[in-house]
C-alpha cells in the first residue's frame, strides 16, 4: 500500500532529522514553532502545513518537491555538509 502524503512528509522530516543530527526541538527553533507542535505533526495528530512544508525544505536546503516525495528523494538532496558526523552519532 502506497503511503499518504501526510505519511511521507512525516517519514521524510524524520530521516532529515535523523541524518543531520537534529531533534525535534531543533527543528521547531529553526522554524520558528514549538517542539510540541512538530511532534503533533510528526506523530499524525496534525498535518504539515504546506507552509511549513517550504520552510522545512529551506531549512534542509532541499527542493519541496523532494520533501513531499519522501524520505528516500528527501536525504538524497542533503548536502553532506549538513549530515551529522560520525563522530556526532
Amino acid at each position: 500500500m502506497a503511503l499518504s502524503s501526510g505519511e511521507r512528509v512525516r517519514a521524510a522530516v524524520a530521516a532529515l532529522m535523523q541524518l543531520a543530527g537534529e531533534t525535534q526541538g531543533d527543528l521547531a527553533t529553526a522554524l520558528g514553532v514549538s517542539q510540541a507542535q512538530v511532534s503533533r505533526r510528526q506523530s499524525g495528530t496534525a498535518a504539515w502545513p504546506l507552509d511549513d512544508c517550504d520552510r522545512v525544505a529551506a531549512h534542509y536546503a532541499i527542493d519541496v518537491l523532494d520533501l513531499l516525495a519522501g524520505p528516500t528523494r528527501a536525504c538524497e538532496g542533503l548536502s553532506p555538509t549538513r549530515r551529522r558526523s560520525a563522530q556526532r552519532q
